[in-house]
């Protein structure tokens, strides 16, 4: 997604090999009408797969999650990393490790928002090495439901979460794949590079 790549070329900063900040227009202050375009493209790459519900992460993957769900015409589920006083009984749950903010959440849904005849578009921020991913798509067969596919962002493709997941048969879709953040460049995975391959 050409719109996306060069807003992560102007705005976003690398701040090491391994980690690119963009706080100024997805993580942190949000750029509604990039995530508008977001929402659009997911909810064309995925038009064929009968979603019935997105599932996400509080809080970078809301607003993605949110666009695409307003195009897709379908409710958007974010699983909690903190505890809440009215989400006790009944929940999905799964442990998940953020690299980047080094600590371990556990994450929950209650179980009556998924059932065995939803068909999930679970959709990040981020795909590095693929804990949260997992760990949703963990939560949604917990309720017999089905990964109908995968919605990244931004897809850190030097790090093996893709892999990952495709070798569980996940389909993955990531609007923004970068190849490496060194000497603090962001270079982009080139699709017609790996064809000829």
């Amino acid at each position: 997604m050409r719109l996306l790549e060069e807003k992560i070329k102007k705005d976003g900063r690398v701040l090491n090999d391994n980690v690119l900040k963009v706080d100024s227009f997805l993580n942190h202050q949000i750029d509604p009408q990039l995530m508008n375009e977001i929402g659009k493209e997911f909810t064309q790459r995925f038009a064929n797969e009968g979603i019935t519900k997105i599932v996400t992460i509080e809080s970078s993957g809301i607003a993605p999650a949110v666009m695409a769900g307003l195009h897709m015409n379908v409710p958007v589920i974010f699983a909690r990393k903190r505890k809440s006083v009215t989400l006790t009984d009944d929940l999905l749950s799964a442990s998940v490790h953020s690299f980047t903010k080094n600590e371990t959440n556990e994450l929950a849904i209650a179980r009556k928002y998924l059932n065995e005849n939803d068909k999930i578009l679970i959709i990040d921020d981020f795909l590095a090495n693929g804990q949260a991913a997992l760990a949703l798509v963990d939560m949604v067969n917990q309720a017999n439901a089905e990964v109908a596919g995968i919605g990244i962002v931004i897809e850190k493709s030097f790090q093996p979460g893709a892999d990952k997941l495709k070798e569980q048969g996940l389909r993955v879709e990531s609007l923004a794949r970068i190849a490496s953040l060194s000497n603090g460049e962001v270079n982009f995975k080139m699709e017609k590079m790996e064809e000829l391959v």
